[in-house]
């Protein structure tokens, strides 16, 4: 029951604020469950997949996702999630879960900043499929049918992000929204709604891949833990969702970031 109710609190994360929701996941499976950090980054992980495929299913059929821009981001994760992976088994554990806690102060940073300098996009918790917005320039632009066009400069910059992302995603356990959306939006001419869109099936394809990667690697996973934790979130997920209709957006952003600050702390507390 407890694995299902931090799930729930990671579901609600999720839907609430997007992406970086899946940040929680971790401490709460380390500290609060005793789970293996090593095993807590691959539960992690599949727990995140589960969520961004319910998601990205949505968007599929709602035509927002820019699927060959994802695809090919995607692959570049695919492709450095092992690595991520394999890395995480040859460093020190308290590393991992400093390195993780600087992560979130940045990512807190990065959000507090959205809030005070970009509000517009700050308010975009996740995709709103009725609102559209104009799209601004970038190595990616946009043909007359408003298509990526896939010039050999923007696959190849694509590329490296998604392969950024995947060392992160593998590494730590998480999903990358908080680096996949950023990057869709500032080298793309895709709007902050379809960005959110097409993430969701790029962090889906990678964390697929950093799963099935540290089970061939040898990583050992509790799959009662797993399911249920997956099970808890996709709960939160749905219900997060329906509450973020009604919540206030940039109010959940600064209690996001700050709870973010708040985990941060602790995990460098509990470490040292």
């Amino acid at each position: 029951m407890l694995t299902i109710i931090l799930g729930i609190l990671v579901g609600l994360g999720l839907g609430l604020t997007g992406g970086g929701g899946s940040l929680f996941a971790l401490p709460l499976l380390i500290y609060v469950l005793a789970v293996e950090p090593l095993m807590a980054i691959t539960v992690s992980l599949a727990a995140v997949t589960a969520m961004a495929s319910m998601g990205a299913i949505e968007a599929l059929l709602n035509k927002m996702v820019e699927w060959r821009v994802a695809v090919i981001l995607a692959v570049g994760g695919m492709v450095t999630a092992p690595f991520g992976v394999a890395l995480s088994r040859q460093v020190d554990e308290v590393l991992i879960l400093t390195s993780f806690a600087i992560l979130m102060l940045l990512i807190a940073a990065s959000m507090w900043y959205r809030v005070i300098k970009q509000p517009d996009d700050a308010a975009v918790l996740r995709v709103n499929f009725d609102k559209t917005q104009d799209e601004s320039g970038a190595i990616c632009r946009l043909d007359n049918n408003q298509r990526i066009r896939l010039t050999a400069p923007c696959s190849i910059v694509l590329l490296v992000c998604g392969g950024v992302t995947g060392i992160l995603s593998g590494f730590f356990g998480v999903g990358g929204g908080f680096l996949i959306v950023p990057a869709l939006t500032f080298v793309t001419q895709l709007n902050i709604h379809r960005a959110v869109a097409s993430s969701l099936l790029i962090i889906a394809l990678i964390g697929l891949s950093g799963v099935a990667s540290a089970l061939l690697q040898g990583r050992q996973i509790e799959l009662v833990v797993t399911g249920l934790f997956v099970i808890g979130g996709l709960i939160g997920l749905f219900a997060g969702r329906l509450m973020s209709r009604r919540a206030p957006a940039i109010l959940l952003q600064k209690i996001f970031a700050t709870s973010m600050v708040i985990i941060a702390l602790a995990t460098f507390f509990l470490n040292y």
